[in-house]
């Protein structure tokens, strides 16, 4: 029985290179329109640098080891940690705000589910550097515009935007929640709609096992999906106010949902915080990010706010199957060319690498058929053209041309293969 690839980790046969390409391409093109530079840092990092962000409790979440040379290390689960470390590295070199993009392969060892993999790929996007709410609308901007050039609208998917300062507020100031606590009860509300019964749990856990504040805490996140029209004027939603104003600028509005409830439970988020998912929730979130602001000085010592986000390639190509949204391109070939005997094999051969380096994409048979042979496998590559070369084309500096649309070939010289390739149907035949 062949061997298969270890449970959570994918194959990826020409057919899903293409997939993922089309994703990245989107992803890509997105981000430079939004001004935004790539960059990349190394999939093996220092265990400290995740633990010194998330707690020594993220350690079984990672692929973690010793190094030959005694290091503790772990494969990259996230790419915040490396961004706060290079961006620290050389805070004093860039020209602020910086706003970088980077599209790594990350790996969590953790269960697997339906639209999260032990591995996957993941579009990040940051602006690091500014405060103001203009950063945070424009990444949320560029992570819609992501997927309406997927090709869905807000009858799709739908931005659940929130603060998590205004749910903070109510919490300590309303609901007795001491600020040692509030990150924990902000990890708990952040379990309601998977599981209300588990987020009550946590919550009595975070709350010092009184279940009549867990029990209001719960109560509060039950409502949190349509808030509250006072929270939403309280001065704690003023960034909130202006996000909003300025999506309704770009006419970003109808793609955007108001939802006090989405408080994405890590807890360094600092302030704006939202999700994407698609209409019907049958997917986990299609992304997601927020405001960080204290997360580079935490990590590195330099104090630099930021906000960004995530988007996984898992989710999106789910939805984008399910949905009909990917069409990939019939694969063609531009020439494949024959041989008519042996001796015409060094003449396809020149041909060949003088076609490939014109851009054209060609193929030949490499060991020698019969010419059938050799046209069949053509006509499964699905090649535009079939050049012929035999003896009588050798002798008269000749090629035989047939366009796959076309039911006989003609003969060119050979110096003009290249402008009859060029031409459109109908019109390539030598004059």
């Amino acid at each position: 029985m062949p061997e298969q690839s270890l449970p959570g980790f994918r194959d990826f046969y020409p057919d899903d290179i293409e997939f993922r390409e089309h994703i990245f391409s989107i992803w890509r093109r997105v981000a430079t329109r939004y001004a935004f530079q790539e960059y990349d840092g190394p999939a093996l990092e220092p265990l400290e640098l995740y633990t010194k962000k998330s707690g020594e409790e993220i350690v079984d979440q990672l692929y973690c080891f010793e190094d030959k040379g005694g290091r503790m290390v772990a494969l990259r689960p996230e790419m915040t940690p490396t961004l706060a470390r290079m961006v620290a590295a050389r805070a004093n070199a860039y020209k602020k705000p910086i706003r970088w993009f980077s599209i790594p392969q990350l790996f969590r060892y953790e269960r697997q589910q339906r639209g999260r993999l032990k591995e996957h790929y993941q579009l990040n996007m940051d602006i690091v550097g500014e405060s103001e709410a203009g950063a945070d609308a424009d990444v949320i901007a560029a992570a819609l515009d992501i997927l309406r050039s997927c090709g869905f609208g807000p009858s799709d998917v739908r931005l659940h935007l929130s603060d998590r300062r205004i749910l903070a507020n109510v919490l300590v100031n309303d609901l007795g929640v001491h600020p040692g606590e509030l990150n924990k009860v902000l990890a708990g509300l952040d379990k309601i709609e998977r599981s209300p019964e588990t987020a009550e749990q946590y919550l009595e856990a975070a709350l010092n096992r009184d279940p009549q504040r867990a029990r209001a805490v719960l109560n509060l996140g039950l409502t949190l999906r349509e808030p509250d029209q006072q929270l939403l004027n309280g001065p704690h939603a003023a960034s909130l106010r202006e996000v909003l104003d300025r999506l309704a600028a770009m006419g970003l509005s109808e793609f955007v949902q108001l939802d006090l409830g989405i408080v994405r439970g890590l807890a360094y988020y600092t302030g704006l915080v939202f999700e994407v998912f698609d209409v019907e929730r049958s997917f986990r979130a299609i992304c997601g990010g927020g405001r960080y602001d204290d997360l580079i000085s935490q990590l590195a010592g330099v104090d630099m706010p930021c906000v960004g986000f995530g988007m996984g390639d898992v989710v999106l190509g789910e939805l984008l199957k399910e949905r009909d949204k990917y069409h990939p391109k019939p694969k063609r070939l531009d020439v494949f060319i024959v041989a008519f005997t042996r001796e015409d094999v060094p003449a396809v051969l020149a041909l060949a690498q003088e076609l490939r380096k014109k851009g054209k994409v060609v193929e030949y048979s490499l060991r020698y058929q019969n010419p059938g042979k050799q046209r069949e496998l053509a006509w499964v590559r699905n090649a535009e053209f079939v050049l012929t070369i035999g003896p009588e084309e050798r002798a008269d500096n000749a090629v035989s041309i047939r366009r796959s649309q076309e039911e006989l070939s003609h003969r060119v010289p050979r110096d003009q293969v290249i402008e009859h390739l060029k031409r459109p149907p109908n019109q390539s035949r030598a004059t």
